[in-house]
């Protein structure tokens, strides 16, 4: 009876688990930083007519993911030439304040984005934000700022070519910050950690890289990599992948051969993502490395698992533990083993197009959109088969995020809540 008590409490905290992910998007690649939602009601068609339960106008486009917890939305917007994070109402979208972050001809492109593109991240109680001009905000949930901290006033500008995209990371009260340049500056790249309720610099470290001309440059997020009660910052860009002590910033780990040729224009976009004891790493398409983590110094041979020349540019894949989902920038989806790297399906087409929103795995299927604004759902799994194309014809950046029984997708002009919230 005891054994049954023990098992049954064990589920229903398993239960609960799952429940609260699906609830809460709280970060641009999901609750579990994999772009994987364990919400198993999730729409499969729509339009911009069909299946919306509203849209909100939007000043401009952004590739900044709406980031979900609860009733409170909130969104990373450029409107003129101010950056501004908005609180949006979760159940008809209607705008309950807004925050000014930065000023001054903040709208201009930056190649595919402008200054808004870093998503915020929450965990329930605060919202954090970065602009591309390197302010760093902390707000409450009623919309008063509790700190701000500005990375070009305190450790010098920002030198990336295409504007400066990468989103902090929460971890156990700490925000984690990369600044990974090279191309319009000499000075180091660093990793930052902050305290989140005060703002207050834990600790800088540098992360020096070899990287030639633009390679130094990152557009991505940091990762948590946690193993045996330790946690580890997995920094992705200028042709290595580092693995750092949360608690002191202390480089653990380095693997090497992402940038074998040693090409001068190799900047990564795709995140790094962890799954399991596997830490994946992008680049810009060839190679794309698995690593085994726990390794110690040079890990480049010692830890590698796994490599595929058919990687993306700036989709960061997504994977479940057993699939590992690739979105090629234009239009074509690989399935591989994520353990092995075995190949389950090879490129496969879907709709022509150039994609930069990263794919999101929900309720059995792949959900991947176009900048066109056309979402192709795909079926999970190791048979590739296109489930429905739902056209919203506007251009799109960010990447989708699903909260309760529902996607919201951001194009340029609008905010989509799409299909109906489902009950707790």
């Amino acid at each position: 009876m005891r054994l049954a008590k023990t098992a049954l409490a064990l589920i229903s905290a398993a239960a609960l688990t799952a429940s609260a992910a699906a609830e809460n998007w709280p970060h641009w690649r999901g609750p579990d930083r994999n772009g994987v939602s364990s919400d198993g009601n999730v729409p499969l068609t729509w339009s911009q007519t069909d299946n919306i339960a509203w849209k909100l106008a939007l000043p401009d486009l952004s590739g900044s993911t709406p980031i979900i917890w609860g009733e409170s939305i909130f969104l990373n917007v450029v409107d003129g030439d101010d950056i501004y994070l908005y609180s949006i109402e979760r159940g008809d979208g209607a705008i309950r304040w807004r925050q000014l972050l930065a000023s001054g001809n903040l709208s201009v492109r930056t190649r595919k984005g402008n200054m808004s593109s870093p998503s915020p991240v929450t965990d329930g109680k605060m919202v954090w934000v970065m602009t591309g001009t390197g302010v760093l905000s902390a707000f409450d949930f009623q919309g008063k700022k509790h700190w701000e901290r500005n990375l070009v006033e305190d450790y010098g500008k920002i030198g990336v070519l295409h504007g400066y995209s990468s989103s902090p990371l929460l971890h156990e009260e700490t925000i984690y910050v990369q600044v990974l340049h090279g191309f319009h500056t000499d000075d180091p790249s660093y990793l930052l950690a902050f305290d989140a309720k005060t703002g207050k610099t834990k600790w800088r470290v540098e992360r020096p890289t070899d990287a030639l001309a633009e390679s130094p440059d990152a557009y991505t997020t940091p990762a948590l990599y946690e193993n045996g009660g330790s946690a580890q910052i997995v920094v992705l860009g200028g042709d290595y992948v580092t693995g750092h002590d949360a608690a002191s910033g202390k480089e653990l780990w380095r693997g090497g051969g992402l940038n074998p040729a040693r090409r001068k224009m190799y900047r990564i976009v795709a995140s790094p993502i962890v799954m399991g004891d596997m830490i994946y790493a992008p680049t810009r398409v060839r190679p794309l490395i698995a690593f085994r983590g726990g390794g110690s110094g040079d890990i480049t041979e010692s830890h590698k698992v796994w490599s595929t020349q058919q990687g993306p540019d700036v989709p960061t894949p997504a994977t479940d533990g057993k699939y590992f989902y690739i979105l090629r920038d234009r239009g074509t989806m690989l399935c591989l083993n994520a353990k092995s790297g075995e190949v389950i399906y090879d490129a496969q087409r879907i709709r022509a197009g150039t994609y930069s929103a990263s794919p999101v795995v929900a309720a059995g299927r792949v959900y991947v959109t176009s900048e066109e604004g056309v979402t192709s759902v795909i079926q999970a799994g190791p048979e590739f088969k296109v489930l429905a194309e739902n056209e919203l014809s506007d251009y799109t950046l960010s990447s989708p995020a699903i909260s309760r029984g529902q996607i919201f997708m951001r194009t340029k002009n609008y905010l989509y809540a799409i299909g109906e919230r489902s009950s707790r």
